[in-house]
């Protein structure tokens, strides 16, 4: 045995080789996620943690919707209290928001939605906060999560209890982001001129004139009240408590050791960014698989002509009839198939042409070769999907982030936007018409595509190898900025022009002393002379 084991040590030493990574470095995570489409995407990479050997756990509301109580991927940890985001309360306030958005666009409408948003919001803080509270109060549960042991914390900032979490286990983080908890998430961590970076909701490029630098200027003090009135004293009580009162909560943001970023510039406007930034835009993207074969057989009998694809996301209700009606009129004019995710009944001017699901594999028809228009809301993940696969988009936005993401696309010559409440069937089919005629659409997001896809490493890789990173090092404190630890005068620099413009007085001044002390001298000589 021994002679065997000696003359086969080669690949038994090869072997061990190949098992050591999936062995030493399977590390564990704890995932504090946020609901509905998020999760989603943090979904995507917690399924490839843990096909590289990694254990995921992740903390669960009773009240959440998209996030299961049992998975093969990952285990979840009951945690008491509501999350903030349930399914009713989004529902409910995205109908408030439609609601308002249907009187028309003025200053008035834009005003109304803020404070919707900004009462809506501290709704959701209060009982995040609370809930919160209530976990870090159960100490069995508390030093159950210790005795665990995790590697490191990985979270979606939009809320900020993994945030909190992170800080009080002592523990590495990573953030799965675009939107921190009131604003993008690089305006957190990266400086963010106001001149070329436009705010989110403001519907602006990164070329304004001056009165669209004014509405960002104004788009953003709002954002920071917010940020004060409503969202700090939330949070201020329970980090005092159990954190200190040396900490506040940005600068628990801001002590993140790496943000993977769910953009890229292929999408995202040109801006200044850290070395603990990573870009992983469309890293939920995949090959399309083979459709089911109705869907399938659906999709051929379009023919030459094609395609449309329609979804208006996952939280989004059955639209009011007048407008579905509106949209199926302008189907039911077109050569082509149409397939249209759709909730509620079935619309009376639906054509023979146009399928209703309730539910369709997306990023799979994105990429069959007949698909020719995505007629979409908006959302970060369908708009990537579009890039990916390279078809255009009609975007009819409705809330949220949409009409800025719809805007990247426009302005980029890869689509067109509509605003739905005013969008009449002629309008709708107007536009279909010209996105399907005009070939500069389909070149423009074939080229953003090519773009995207042109990169050393695919993005959710990056996005792996950044998260391994990180447990291997017990954190990336070196690519960490230390700004965030300096007072806002430091860090703008404030007290340094104060001293020296104080220093510049006091020599202008010692000079003019100095000169009038000499002409003193030179007057009090000339009257003794005479």
């Amino acid at each position: 045995f021994k002679k065997s084991l000696k003359m086969n040590w080669p690949w038994v030493w090869t072997a061990l080789c190949f098992l050591y990574p999936s062995v030493v470095h399977g590390g564990k995570v704890l995932v504090i996620p946020m609901d509905g489409s998020h999760w989603v995407n943090m979904k995507v990479i917690i399924e490839e943690l843990h096909s590289r050997g990694h254990q995921v756990s992740v903390l669960r509301s009773p009240d959440s919707w998209y996030i299961k109580e049992t998975s093969p991927f990952y285990t979840a940890i009951a945690v008491e209290g509501e999350s903030g985001f349930d399914e009713d309360f989004l529902k409910k306030f995205v109908s408030a928001l439609l609601k308002i958005q249907k009187e028309g666009k003025s200053i008035w409408t834009r005003l109304k939605l803020e404070i919707e948003q900004a009462q809506k919001s501290f709704e959701m803080f209060e009982k995040m906060s609370k809930s919160l509270e209530l976990l870090l109060e159960n100490k069995d549960q508390i030093q159950s999560l210790k005795d665990a042991k995790y590697d490191l914390v990985l979270t979606d900032p939009g809320f900020p209890v993994g945030v909190i979490l992170a800080r009080y286990f002592k523990l590495p983080l990573v953030f799965n982001v675009r939107w921190a908890s009131h604003n993008e998430g690089h305006f957190l961590i990266a400086p963010s001129p106001l001149s070329y970076i436009p705010m989110v909701g403001s519907e602006l490029s990164d070329k304004m004139s001056f009165l669209e630098r004014v509405l960002n200027v104004i788009i953003f003090g709002l954002a920071e009240f917010n940020f004060e009135y409503f969202f700090k004293p939330q949070f201020a009580g329970v980090i005092e408590k159990y954190l200190g009162t040396d900490t506040d909560i940005l600068s628990l943001f801001q002590a993140a050791d790496i943000w993977l970023m769910r953009v890229d510039f292929v999408f995202e406007f040109p801006r200044p960014t850290m070395p603990n930034v990573v870009y992983m835009g469309g890293f939920q993207c995949k090959p399309a698989k083979p459709l089911p074969q109705h869907l399938e057989e659906f999709v051929q009998s379009s023919g030459e002509h094609g395609v449309i694809l329609m979804s208006l996301g996952t939280i989004i209700g059955e639209l009011p009839h007048d407008l579905a009606n509106e949209i199926a009129a302008a189907f039911a004019k077109l050569p082509q198939k149409v397939i249209w995710r759709h909730k509620g009944d079935r619309p009376a001017a639906l054509g023979n042409n146009t399928l209703l699901v309730d539910w369709m594999p997306q990023n799979d028809l994105l990429g069959h070769p007949k698909v020719k228009l995505f007629v979409a809301h908006g959302g970060t993940n369908g708009v990537q999907e579009a890039i990916y696969h390279g078809v255009p988009i009609l975007g009819l936005p409705l809330i949220f982030d949409q009409r800025d993401n719809l805007l990247r696309i426009d302005v980029r010559g890869a689509g067109k936007t509509l605003d739905i409440f005013t969008m009449t069937a002629d309008i709708f089919y107007q536009a279909i018409e010209e996105l399907l005629t005009e070939p500069s659409y389909r070149i423009n997001m074939q080229r953003l595509s090519r773009l995207h896809r042109d990169q050393p490493m695919k993005p959710l890789d990056t996005a792996l190898f950044w998260i391994e990173f990180v447990m291997r090092h017990k954190g990336a404190a070196h690519l960490r900025s230390e700004s965030y630890k300096l007072p806002w005068y430091s860090y703008h620099s404030v007290d340094v022009v104060l001293f020296l413009l104080t220093a510049a007085l006091l020599i202008l001044l010692i000079f003019v002393w100095i000169l009038r002390s000499c002409l003193r001298l030179c007057f009090k000589k000339k009257v003794k002379s005479e």
